[in-house]
């Protein structure tokens, strides 16, 4: 007898299939059932093009606690006695600085200085948690990038290109090597309430394939089934999910038997697939209850602390980066209010991340999971010594700081150096594009090697530029 599902089966291509389920996926789904599907085809979820990478690596996972804004280095981690003892003045090496406060002079740090660790690195009262940390981390002194804007030095540090045009890092990452657990995305970005400037665009894919994209979360909403919007299916269960995915599975036996190829489409199986899978292991990653009371009390209760602990399990369960950005009011650049309050707001944003980070750094380590794993702080640029209005300190992206640890990496170490006043990075400059190829290296991957063809061209993260900083690794 003829069963009318076969011309069904037959006759219909997966375009088709898709097309006429457009609004039935816009109602749960999308979400119901591709498990199975892409395992066919080799596209079950993002395996990495280059997942053998291109030399041994020295970690396998990225924890970037970005600080949008601009932190400033002088009154963090860059200690310079000579502008408390040159208050007011503008000295010459100031002078020859486009700065836009061409009048003001130098202004001291409202805040005291000491020396941590065995390295006896100095640090401000600000990261009293993060200074005892000091001798598991590399400090890098002499950072600068190209422009003093936020949007596009922002767009520098998370994606190597002023424009908001390129992949970021964390896509990068993953396209290059996938993701330890197809059930988890392999690049989740996170934020207390507020996205960064730019948004999408910090985590974005741009052109690379879709599945190697970053997946968004706002710190805020912590309850487990709901910090992923719509990743539920609330109209079938997990059995009638899977009889959708078995008869998709069949469908796309039948597509690939016809040699049809769609990339755009394949990127969207992908996601459906991703969602279908992560409806059950998300809720399980960001349930900090699972924790111990002790390791809660270790991080802390500030938003951002909880983003540290949910990096750590993120990172635990294999996924590949994590981006934390702290925000705080719902401002995208918390620490841009250094242009009017350096005490005031400094203060406030270092009390929201100082434990969390430190714990992070200590919760790693103690689990074995440090060295493997690459942490890097910092923001877009940092800010200048001298004073903008009383209180204040206007963009500086000259010289600033960013440091690193873990993952290969020296600790209780300190790299180049800014001049007497914390202005210019004069020793041992290091330029976003040597950052970013440092972190592709110890993920095992060539930055020149790393390319992606697209409109005639062989891009990379680090555009034409950028050199591995070797005097970092260990």
């Amino acid at each position: 007898m003829h069963d009318p599902r076969v011309d069904f089966e037959c006759n219909l291509t997966r375009r088709q299939f898709f097309s006429r389920s457009v609004r039935g996926v816009a109602g749960g789904v999308g979400s119901a059932a591709l498990a199975g599907l892409l395992a066919e085809d080799g596209l079950a979820g993002p395996t990495g093009a280059l997942a053998n990478r291109h030399f041994a690596p020295k970690a396998k996972h990225v924890i970037q606690l970005f600080m949008p804004g601009g932190p400033s280095q002088v009154d963090t981690f860059d200690y310079k006695p000579a502008i408390a003892k040159c208050a007011g003045q503008r000295p010459e090496i100031v002078d020859r600085k486009s700065l836009r406060n061409t009048k003001n002079g130098l202004m001291p740090s409202p805040f005291s200085f000491r020396q941590y660790g065995q390295c006896g690195k100095w640090c401000s009262d600000l990261f009293p948690k993060v200074g005892e940390m000091v001798d598991d981390i590399c400090f890098i002194h002499s950072m600068h990038t190209d422009i003093p804007e936020h949007a596009g030095a922002m767009m520098m540090m998370n994606a190597g290109h002023l424009q908001p045009s390129r992949p970021s890092m964390g896509s990068w990452l993953v396209y290059g090597l996938g993701t330890e657990n197809q059930d988890l995305p392999g690049f989740v970005a996170m934020s207390p309430r507020a996205q960064p400037r730019n948004k999408l665009a910090n985590w974005s894919n741009a052109f690379l394939p879709g599945a190697y994209t970053g997946t968004y979360v706002n710190i805020h909403d912590m309850k487990p089934d709901r910090i992923v919007e719509d990743l539920k299916n609330e109209w079938l269960p997990r059995a009638e999910q899977r009889r959708q995915a078995d008869l998709l599975t069949r469908l796309n036996q039948i597509d690939l038997q016809r040699q049809q190829h769609d990339r755009q489409l394949e990127a969207s199986i992908q996601s459906m697939e991703m969602a279908f899978r992560m409806q059950f292991a998300v809720p399980d990653a960001f349930d900090t209850n699972q924790e111990t009371q002790s390791t809660l009390n270790l991080y802390g209760g500030t938003e951002y602390a909880k983003g540290c602990l949910l990096a750590r399990r993120l990172v635990e369960r294999g996924v590949r980066m994590v981006q934390i950005s702290l925000s705080i009011d719902g401002y995208d650049i918390a620490w841009d209010t250094g242009h009017g309050d350096i005490p005031g707001g400094h203060r406030r944003l270092a009390d929201a991340c100082d434990q969390g980070i430190a714990a992070l750094l200590k919760d790693l380590k103690q689990r074995g999971m440090l060295d493997e794993t690459l942490v890097i702080w910092g923001g877009e640029f940092g800010r200048a010594p001298t004073s903008e209005g009383q209180k204040g300190r206007d963009h500086d992206h000259y010289g600033f700081t960013v440091w690193m640890a873990g993952g290969g990496i020296k600790g209780g170490i300190s790299y180049g150096a800014t001049d007497e006043f914390g202005l210019s990075a004069v020793e041992n400059r290091v330029h976003v594009h040597d950052l970013h190829a440092t972190i592709l290296h110890q993920m095992g991957l060539d930055h020149e090697k790393l390319t992606y063809r697209y409109s005639g061209r062989d891009y990379r993260l680090t555009d034409v530029h950028g050199k591995v900083v070797n005097e970092l690794l260990a």
